[in-house]
């Protein structure tokens, strides 16, 4: 079966290396049946890569340890659920599994676009496949997941070994999330492929600007969403399982998987202007390039061994394939845009500071101020060892003292935004536009600050996200009351059917509104309190509102692991409320104990504990509790983000009549909404 596994993934190398060569050769020589013979091996390619895969997990479901991959990452009690998610759980395998989610996109975009464009399409189809060669080199001669292993007699013949049980996967791992969150993170990384040749393709053949910008976009939205959930079920990992009361540690690898959703929202905003007024093209094109490009850095980082961190692979020799194709991929893209720089002529010039288009700018210059500063933070200790020889570390205070106010203008500019005309605001819809709301969130900040809410930068927040969420709700309502009257339907219907008449614009707001549940989450953590101490049965500790009881301790035993297990009682003025078991787990075949934290989740808090082990002065188990406000809402406002993100991908629905009422309402929409966007329906 190794065979068979190594021989398709060694296919897939030679259809993909076809589909490069052959493309290049239809695109020169003007041959249709070479660039269809292309396409056609660019399919091929997630045949042969599946079947690649679907032998490696036969192996891990068989427990067939006979290959070395499998043997260091399964072992016979380890549950079939993770035994799925060996797959990724190494190098060799989640390179592997890279290379099977690009086939997939790559086989869509092909077959969906197969009698589409066909001017853009073969160059499409050249850059999927030199992407693909590049990881299919790898999984075939750099990182194989299918060497077996073996071992030499006396005469130093080599024979296949076959061991009776293996390693097993790593304990933190070994949890429910850890077999969505790589997959969602990958589906995001290897989906922004898919845009960078589509960009790439349209630069090199000249394509119309209106016309793949279109395509390209709704495949980043695929990609950008899939990278949002990823991140967040990390962050969500990171909290649940790491025990350190927190979610976001700005780790090496947590700040690589930010940076190209970070250029992937640029784009999403910046790719209006370019629809809207012909502007913004050098920016598009770029944005669509570094996306691409720092998802390779993110798997350079990832992979090399170059930074420290819990989500990282082990050192490597891996990362100079992956530096030598950053290169490649960054003189290529520089040749395109320096070849065809010309097409590249914006079409309208900015007209006014207070307009659509200056906000968009803005928005595009604080995300790459932020992208710039997360990428320089991490890389930092790298470059500092280069030039010094001494690794100088960037930890938290670093980058929250950067980003925070840069997120804070971003938040400002997410409610801004929508109340700005295209080319000059006038200074009277100014006016109707900012009084009630920026009133309103200076209302709720004077409200927070008479209630002894004192921390400078969650007040800002509270204020900027109380205005935010002011002209989205005044949006929603304007348009959706003129609807009511015209169609005298109620307030609530119309908001639907406002909704699905532009889907793209009011996806858009309901995006907003979750990232601003996002920020509101991330505040409360300047208000986070923890206590820790020995504790024995009956005794105490209290936290904010709750005393922890500690009732015993047990042990419980599987298969898999032995548990030390704290049985704690929560009490919440004098009552007992709920019952929480932090436990430490031993791994057997790993060796390595394990936390797992007990969690109760409200809407105002969280609960947080963890049994940190034995104290080494009093042998006595060590209680850790924290009490983190408002954790919930980031992962409710991640839940929102997608389905906002979901719901603008959605086609408009159009009005089977063009009657004139409906004629009426859109005059009168466009009349009485105080804001601009009334006239500007696409957005």
């Amino acid at each position: 079966m190794d065979i068979l596994g190594s021989f398709a993934l060694l296919l897939a190398l030679v259809a993909a290396g076809y589909a490069f060569l052959a493309g290049l050769a239809g695109i020169f020589t003007q041959r249709p049946l070479l660039t269809k013979s292309a396409h056609h091996a660019g399919m091929a390619v997630f045949g042969l890569v599946t079947l690649g895969v679907g032998v490696l997990e036969d192996f891990f479901f068989t427990d067939n340890f006979s290959l070395a991959y499998v043997a260091s990452h399964s072992n016979r009690a380890l549950p079939p659920f993770y035994k799925f998610a060996a797959l990724w759980s190494g190098q060799e395998g989640s390179l592997l599994f890279w290379s099977w989610l690009l086939s997939i996109y790559a086989f869509w975009a092909l077959f969906l676009n197969r009698k589409r464009h066909p001017e853009l399409m073969p160059y499409v189809g050249v850059t999927l496949a030199g992407v693909q060669t590049f990881f299919l080199l790898l999984n075939n001669f750099v990182a194989s997941p299918f060497h077996v292993l073996a071992s030499a007699d006396s005469a130093g013949t080599f024979h296949l070994a076959r061991i009776a049980e293996g390693s097993g996967l790593n304990p933190l791992l070994q949890y429910p999330e850890m077999v969505i969150h790589p997959p969602m993170l990958y589906l995001g990384y290897t989906g922004f492929t898919i845009p960078f040749a589509f960009a790439l393709a349209a630069l090199l053949g000249r394509y119309p600007g209106e016309k793949w910008i279109h395509i390209t976009r709704r495949w980043t939205m695929i990609a950008w969403c899939f990278q949002s959930v990823g991140i967040l079920l990390g962050a969500h990992w990171a909290y649940a399982v790491l025990g350190w009361g927190g979610y976001w540690a700005w780790d090496p690898v947590e700040n690589a998987s930010l940076l190209p959703w970070i250029t992937g929202t640029a784009f999403l905003h910046s790719v209006m202007m370019q629809e809207k007024r012909g502007m913004m093209k050098v920016w598009n094109v770029w944005l669509v390039f570094v996306t691409f490009l720092l998802c390779i850095l993110g798997t350079f980082l990832t992979r090399s061994g170059v930074v420290s961190s819990v989500h990282a692979f082990a050192e490597s020799s891996i990362g100079g394939w992956f530096i030598a194709f950053l290169g490649i991929a960054l003189l290529v893209c520089l040749g395109a845009w320096w070849k065809n720089r010309d097409y590249l002529r914006s079409d309208n010039q900015l007209d006014s500071l207070v307009s659509r288009e200056s906000s968009f700018l803005f928005n595009n210059l604080v995300l790459l101020a932020a992208c710039f500063a997360v990428l320089w933070g991490t890389l930092f200790p790298v470059l500092s060892e280069w030039v010094t020889g001494s690794k100088i570390s960037v930890g938290p205070p670093f980058f929250n003292k950067v980003n925070i106010p840069i997120a804070l203008f971003l938040l400002l500019l997410t409610g801004l935004g929508p109340l700005l005309a295209w080319r000059k605001t006038s200074l009277d819809a100014l006016r109707r536009n900012f009084a009630w709301p920026l009133a309103g969130g200076v209302v709720a900040g004077a409200a927070a600050f008479a209630f002894g809410f004192r921390e400078f930068y969650p007040l800002i927040c509270l204020i900027l996200s109380v205005f935010v969420t002011l002209t989205i709700v005044a949006e929603f309502y304007r348009g959706a009351r003129v609807i009511s009257r015209h169609e005298g339907t109620n307030l609530l219907t119309a908001v639907g059917s406002l909704t699905m008449r532009n889907t793209r614009r009011y996806g858009g707001y309901v995006v907003h509104l979750g990232m601003v549940l996002v920020f509101m989450g991330i505040a409360g953590s300047a208000f986070n309190r923890d206590i820790q101490m020995d504790m024995g049965p009956g005794q105490t500790l209290a936290i904010g509102p709750y005393t922890i009881l500690c009732q015993n301790f047990d042990q419980v035993q599987n298969d898999n692991y032995q548990s030390e297990r704290a049985t704690l009682e929560i009490f919440r003025n004098g009552r007992s409320v709920m019952m929480l078991y932090p436990e430490r787990r031993f791994f057997f075949t790993s060796q390595v104990t394990q936390t797992m934290v007990a969690l109760q989740s409200s809407p105002l808090h969280d609960l947080y504990v963890v049994y940190a082990g034995r104290s080494p002065d009093t042998n006595q188990p060590v209680i850790h509790a924290y009490l983190n406000p408002l954790v919930k809402w980031i992962w409710f406002g991640g839940i929102i983000v997608v389905l906002g993100t979901g719901l603008a991908m959605l086609p408009n629905r159009r009005a089977a009549l063009a009657t004139a009422t409906e004629k009426s309402a859109s005059h009168s929409l466009a009349a009485e909404s105080a804001s601009p966007l009334g006239a500007n329906a696409d957005d």
